[in-house]
């Protein structure tokens, strides 16, 4: 077995302070990730290339799946500024690292730095590790002290280390002291079961930093929303090693985000913790790696949601037209988001103007014009409409109302949609047609899986010799919502349609009495609106 020395990437930032990403072992540990080889690769490429200064790649030795990322890091990964970590435990209880197969598992990954996880609460000791307070911290002492010896870089995560504190402060400590005696860079404080608030971690932190002169960084999890709080509560403490997953993911609730608490330190705090430029690739990244974990980006994650930066209430357009940073902590483009105007029954003139320039229509301060538009959405959103989740159909809206004229590709004569039960249990969905494009009349048949999808085929059969663009439209998604009931047992039904070309997205929204008009409204929109944004002239 040879000795490798821990040394870090071309790009890597000063040592002095450290952001050290979990996702690919505490991120996905959350409820929903089951992480291949492959995705662990792709996940670890885009958190070095954001600029975290160390990638926690999982347990080898552990399981066959964790070896092999290791195995395949070294081979196919050029880490530009990130540096692998290794995870794994102390020795044994009544044994020495150099004999340990968990710790020459550590050893044979070829990761530069290692993390291992003492226990620094006394009950656990005794109860989880069935063994003595003081060979627990032989046992730290040995395994650091040999892994070191052995050229690692090591790090020690005290595990469930607020709660030891809280039971017996000064055993917690001793484990805090004797990893750092042994020669660890840095000791973690960890908030594992994430009970903690600020003020408490803040108070922890400043003391056993004091105590115990050790470099100590945080992890903490988010079982009381806190953890994004709790990291920089430690930061203000002293700690200079801060550790988090992307997008929050994590076990139970989750950990801090790596997303936030990177932008504090960087925006508020003014610590450079990332390349130049790399926290403007922030939004691309988090959404890439939720694309890798398939789960949705949520909406509503600071700083990299599509809402983060989103407007709805008229009061507030109308001062962000004025200056947008009446209403916004940061420029979003630091991060690499956008704002965006939602337009509503709140709407005013100015939410109005600003959200016709961000979809390519200048009203051109055309006061009168701008009031029937506002007016307008009223109107629908009173019977029903949704704007803030359709853009594509509100970009219609005001391209009808600027121009005075609806943009038509095709006028429908009539639609019809047949759901047939068959006595065997299967079930058959057919739709027809009847409408005219470039002078023409059509009649087209076609059947689906169910009705609307019926209806869409039967709309791409009458259509795509005149418009071949459509072939490359595809319905992504399709939301429905009964909406209150205003006769008696009568209701309203609201159908949101996600359609793509393979390069943007759109949405469209239709209301009617019945799902399938109100998604025939919401299809019209969406073909009308992609063929207008493929450059296709309207034919009328």
């Amino acid at each position: 077995m040879t000795t490798t020395e821990a040394t870090a990437p071309a790009g890597a930032l000063d040592d002095g302070f450290h952001v050290f990403d979990t996702t690919l072992r505490d991120g996905a540990q959350r409820e929903g990730i089951n992480l291949t080889v492959a995705d662990k690769l792709a996940i670890a490429r885009h958190l070095d290339d954001f600029g975290v200064g160390f990638i926690e790649g999982g347990w080898p030795g552990a399981n066959p799946r964790d070896t092999e990322f290791f195995a395949r890091a070294r081979a196919e990964i050029q880490f530009k500024n990130a540096q692998l970590v290794a995870f794994g435990a102390t020795r044994r209880a009544g044994g020495s690292a150099a004999e340990d197969p968990q710790v020459r598992a550590l050893l044979e990954s070829g990761a530069p730095v290692i993390t291992l996880v003492a226990k620094s609460h006394d009950r656990h000791v005794e109860l989880a590790l069935r063994t003595t307070l003081d060979e627990n911290l032989e046992m730290v002492r040995d395994t650091v002290s040999y892994l070191v010896s052995r050229g690692r870089r090591v790090f020690v995560d005290c595990e469930h280390f607020f709660d030891g504190y809280r039971a017996d402060a000064e055993y917690a400590k001793s484990v805090v002291r004797t990893a750092h005696e042994a020669g660890a860079d840095v000791v973690i404080l960890c908030d594992t079961n994430g009970g903690m608030l600020p003020a408490q971690i803040t108070a922890v932190v400043s003391t056993v930093l004091a105590d115990t002169g050790a470099r100590l960084g945080i992890h903490a999890q988010d079982d009381t929303g806190c953890a994004v709080a709790n990291t920089l509560a430690a930061v203000d403490a002293g700690a200079t090693h801060v550790q988090c997953t992307a997008n929050g993911y994590g076990e139970r609730v989750g950990n801090a985000n790596l997303f936030p608490v990177v932008a504090a330190l960087e925006i508020k705090y003014g610590r450079k913790v990332l390349p130049e430029g790399a926290l403007a690739e922030m939004t691309r990244i988090s959404h890439a790696i939720a694309e890798v974990v398939n789960l949705t980006p949520s909406t509503h994650q600071p700083y990299v949601g599509v809402s983060a930066f989103a407007h709805k209430a008229g009061l507030h357009a109308s001062a962000i037209k004025v200056d947008p940073d009446l209403y916004q902590h940061i420029d979003p483009e630091r991060v690499g988001n956008t704002m965006r105007m939602l337009v509503s029954d709140m709407a005013g003139r100015a939410s109005i103007e600003l959200k016709g320039k961000e979809l390519g229509v200048d009203l051109g301060g055309d006061r009168a014009l701008i009031a029937r538009v506002v007016e307008r959405v009223k109107e629908r959103e009173l019977a029903g409409y949704t704007y803030e989740a359709a853009d594509a159909s509100f970009e219609l809206l005001l391209r009808a109302e600027s121009e005075g004229r609806a943009r038509r590709y095709f006028r429908v004569e009539s639609w019809r949609a047949i759901v047939e039960d068959r006595p065997d249990g299967t079930h058959a969905n057919e739709a027809t047609v009847k409408l005219r494009a470039k002078g023409e009349r059509i009649v087209a048949t076609a059947e689906g899986n169910g009705p609307v999808n019926a209806l869409d085929r039967a709309l791409r059969v009458a259509l795509e010799r005149f418009y071949p663009q459509l072939a490359k439209f595809e319905l992504i998604d399709y939301k429905v919502r009964i909406l209150e009931g205003k006769h008696g047992t009568e209701s309203t039904t609201r159908v949101l349609i996600s359609t793509t070309d393979g390069t943007r997205d759109w949405n469209t929204v239709g209301v009617a009495p019945n799902v399938i008009a109100a998604s025939w409204q919401a299809l019209e929109d969406a073909y009308t609106y992609g063929l207008l944004h493929a450059g296709v002239e309207p034919a009328e």
